[in-house]
């Protein structure tokens, strides 16, 4: 492993991989087509406000927990200013229509939660905080990282939650408290394996933080990192072509023309877009249908707007407006934060629901900036759903909208199919049809990020760990990487 490494993609599943690959003294290049690195790390400012697109609160990042240690390894965490929610004891508040429920810090104070307002459901609830703890503790030791196999993962680990809890006898309030957790990684509860959902809720419980200071820090601190360990950035030069010599890659065509040659290629972007990049004859008709038929998450509606900091203070904890079907499941989710904006007087309200590609079909063949009137007035208009409902739910009488992303934003900015926020839907129908895409149809293709594992911050990171383990071999992981994990 004394080649050179080319990286397609600068998110945080690209520059994870890339520093990990430097303090290994690889060279190594990350390729970014958007003028600036950082993928959905990086905010964008409206009226000299940073406004999230990708990051708004994470997890796990105490010492001692699972984020952390990856951040410290990486060396980055003391580059990232970070402020901790639950200052008043919640990380999240769950409205629904007829009833509240406070998500808590810490995994004690959830399950004396659960347990006080379900008192009908102890024996459920015990099953349940059975199961979290259970995958919390193997998070915290690395497990699916160190262990040569998954084979300590039990084929219950996979079971839907959704049935899970349909099993246990949960009532349809209890199921729609604990479906939150799944639409976070764009699954729904029904078909959402239960060791991601676990993970993804164990996660928060241990520890939540919110970015501090400038809403571009966190990419800032992954691209400085990363060069300061010699790694280089080619951005605003996106990879038109993986260049593939008797079923192995040599490198990479970029847009400009630009040749860079390269003995492995991680690619830290969905796998449908990497078939694009590669000769068609290269792709076995098996693999790319299975490509075909995998399904995406959905993508997002974002709205940002300027509140006045007199008409209502930040909060340090997030609102989920919720609504859920006659079968007692989550039909739809609308996520609140508001926060400091880091301009005096004004705090930042965002936003975000899922949103269907099929409700920006007359848009689809157009790119960011030329979209047309049309289109403007459609965000407009959906965005004044959302803070319609903001202003009974807060009661705020002002607020000044900043700017509305739809799909198509996403879809553009970092070349998602569909503009799906989370790749592909790691459900338990296509769970093996996903993990089996890792096996890469060329020979030094390796595929990091959140199309490896799972999505977030915590799962995009865990897979670029696993896609560097995966390049450089165990052995070498464990004598060369574990070691700063443990």
């Amino acid at each position: 492993m004394s080649g050179r490494v080319l990286i397609i993609g600068s998110g945080i599943g690209g520059l994870t991989a890339g520093i990990i690959l430097a303090q290994l003294q690889l060279p190594v290049t990350v390729v970014e087509r958007n003028p600036q690195p950082g993928g959905l790390m990086r905010s964008y400012r409206r009226s000299g406000i940073d406004c999230p697109v990708g990051v708004h609160y994470l997890g796990s990042l105490d010492r001692g927990q699972v984020l952390r240690r990856l951040w410290d390894a990486l060396g980055v965490t003391p580059l990232i200013p970070l402020k901790r929610m639950g200052a008043e004891g919640i990380i999240d508040r769950y409205i629904f229509d007829d009833f509240e429920f406070n998500l808590p810090a810490g995994i004690d104070p959830f399950e004396e939660n659960l347990r006080r307002t379900f008192p009908e459901e102890q024996r459920q609830i015990t099953s349940i905080m059975a199961d979290l703890r259970e995958t919390s503790r193997a998070l915290s030791t690395f497990d699916f990282l160190l262990s040569p196999t998954l084979s300590d993962l039990s084929p219950e680990r996979f079971e839907s939650m959704g049935d899970c809890l349909s099993r246990l006898g949960c009532s349809l309030r209890l199921t729609a408290v604990l479906g939150v957790p799944a639409e976070l990684i764009g699954i729904p509860l029904r078909d959402c394996p239960v060791y991601y959902y676990y993970m993804t809720l164990a996660s928060y419980l241990l520890s939540s933080w919110r970015l501090a200071g400038s809403g571009t820090a966190m990419a800032d601190a992954f691209v400085s990192q990363f060069q300061s360990l010699g790694g280089n950035i080619v951005a605003g030069d996106g990879v038109a072509a993986i260049e593939v010599e008797a079923g192995h890659v040599k490198g990479a065509v970029l847009s400009s023309g630009r040749i860079l040659p390269a003995d492995v290629v991680i690619a830290a972007v969905h796998p449908e877009t990497v078939l694009s990049m590669l000769p068609p004859e290269m792709i076995r008709p098996s693999y790319r249908e299975r490509v075909a038929q995998m399904e995406n998450t959905q993508g997002l509606l974002g709205v940002n707007a300027a509140v006045a900091a007199d008409l209502h203070g930040a909060l340090p904890y997030n609102v989920y407006r919720l609504y859920t079907g006659s079968d007692g499941s989550l039909a739809r989710g609308i996520f609140h934060q508001l926060r400091e904006s880091g301009q005096p007087g004004v705090n930042l309200l965002s936003m975000i629901t899922t949103s269907s590609i099929e409700e920006w079909r007359p848009w689809e063949k157009t790119m960011s900036g030329r979209r047309g009137e049309g289109y403007k007035e459609a965000k407009i208009n959906r965005a004044r759903e959302l803070i319609d409902g903001a202003a009974e739910l807060f009661g705020l009488r002002e607020m000044n909208l900043l700017d509305v992303y739809s799909p198509l934003t996403i879809r553009d900015g970092v070349n998602s199919p569909g503009g799906s926020a989370y790749g592909i839907m790691r459900t338990t129908k296509q769970l093996m049809k996903a993990a089996s895409l890792n096996r890469a149809p060329v020979k030094g293709l390796v595929f990091a990020g959140q199309n490896r594992m799972a999505s977030g911050i915590m799962g995009t990171t865990l897979g670029s760990f696993q896609a560097v383990r995966q390049m450089i071999g165990h052995e070498k992981f464990i004598r060369d990487v574990a070691g700063r994990l443990i």
